[in-house]
């Protein structure tokens, strides 16, 4: 069972309104994000995130939020805290680097 939600351009906002959220901008047809999508589900599998509410969007279904984001290249990953944005990483990225990142946004 994944921990990870998806997200639309209609649920996108909402979904990532309160809390840490890490949202993987991906496509089906991405290479590269197939490969991110294991590293950031194992991610969201890690007792240590669990506070940390982990999304998708599939980039070609959902063009409205990708475009207001000016995301450009795929793999992306979003940080969000309390609706605002608070990092972007773009590329692929292991789950070390990326539960690094993510510590930087845990309230302690």
């Amino acid at each position: 069972m994944s921990n990870v939600v998806p997200t639309t351009d209609q649920t996108f906002e909402i979904d990532t309104s309160a809390g840490v959220t890490l949202t993987d901008f991906w496509a089906t047809w991405c290479g590269p994000c197939r490969m991110q999508s294991p590293a950031v589900e194992k991610v969201a599998a890690d007792e240590e995130m669990k506070d940390i509410k982990i999304i998708k969007m599939d980039v070609d279904k959902n063009p409205e939020t990708v475009e207001n984001l000016g995301i450009m290249s795929i793999p992306t990953l979003l940080i969000k805290k309390d609706g605002k944005i608070v990092d972007k990483i773009v590329g692929y990225h292991s789950p070390e680097q990326i539960k690094t990142i993510l510590k930087n946004y845990i309230d302690k």
